[in-house]
């Protein structure tokens, strides 16, 4: 009976020990880089270095979920496509450019692109957004919505907040306050939420949902805001005025898209 109930302890504490060194995920970061485009040649340009010479690149460096997105409606004056990409590490982000420059099956179909001359470029501009994971939510998940891709909205929303202190509270709202909670009971397919660690708008988070359509989309947010545990959450006072200023960008995955 002893040593029955001596192996039963040990066997316990094995397993207390197992569970104890199991840890969490690592947090990952994402870039944003956001194409500026004032022509459909260039759109063309860039469309076409993405989807046969970067995205190609970026799954042999072994990043396999990139995200390549545009408006759904454009602004003719500032055509737009958006790149999402998640590092395990800061270290892989730095690394990126050197092991592309290195790539030479990349150099051979880009061309047209990394080779474009300087009164011939392929882009008005670039902008580059450095984010990271929230510790709720930290690593990037693929959307569980199906149905044509040119059907779904993909909703980026921008959370500016007027002082740093803001912008961490906001923070503590989704984590400790279980905003995300409300988000996984009411299935909003959440791929990512991150704090912006550089960018152009700061302090600044960012969140991307998705929905199988723009009915679809209504729908969820106006089950979002008669939500009780959302009423309750919003209603506390520690939380009151940490959001100055809410964007809302309304994207369709390219066909390429691997999100």
């Amino acid at each position: 009976m002893k040593n029955s109930t001596l192996s039963f302890l040990l066997l316990l504490l094995c397993s207390l020990s197992v569970f104890a060194g199991e840890k969490p995920p690592a947090r990952e970061y994402y870039q944003i880089r956001i194409y500026h485009l004032k022509t459909d040649a260039q759109v063309q340009v860039v469309e076409n270095y993405l989807s046969q010479a970067f995205l190609p690149a970026l799954h042999r460096a072994g990043i396999k979920q990139v995200g390549v997105f545009k408006p759904i409606t454009q602004d003719t004056a500032d055509l737009r496509i958006y790149v999402l990409i998640p590092f395990k590490t800061l270290t892989r982000f730095e690394e990126l450019p050197a092991l592309l420059e290195k790539d030479a099956a990349h150099a051979s179909a880009g061309k047209d692109y990394l080779d474009a001359a300087y009164n011939n470029k392929p882009y008005a501009r670039i902008e580059d957004i450095l984010l990271k994971a929230f510790k709720d939510m930290p690593v990037l998940t693929p959307s569980t919505v199906t149905g044509p891709k040119s059907e779904r909205v993909y909703e980026l929303r921008s959370y500016e907040s007027p002082t740093e202190k803001y912008a961490v509270n906001k923070i503590k709202m989704f984590n400790e306050g279980n905003e995300f909670g409300i988000f996984r009971k009411l299935n909003f397919n959440t791929v990512f939420c991150g704090e912006v660690l550089a960018g152009s708008k700061m302090p600044n988070l960012m969140y991307m949902t998705t929905f199988k359509d723009k009915a679809d989309r209504d729908a969820h947010w106006k089950a979002f805001s008669a939500d009780p545990d959302w009423k309750t959450l919003s209603a506390i006072e520690s939380y009151k005025n940490n959001v100055s200023k809410n964007e809302q960008f309304f994207l369709r995955p390219t066909e390429y898209s691997d999100l």
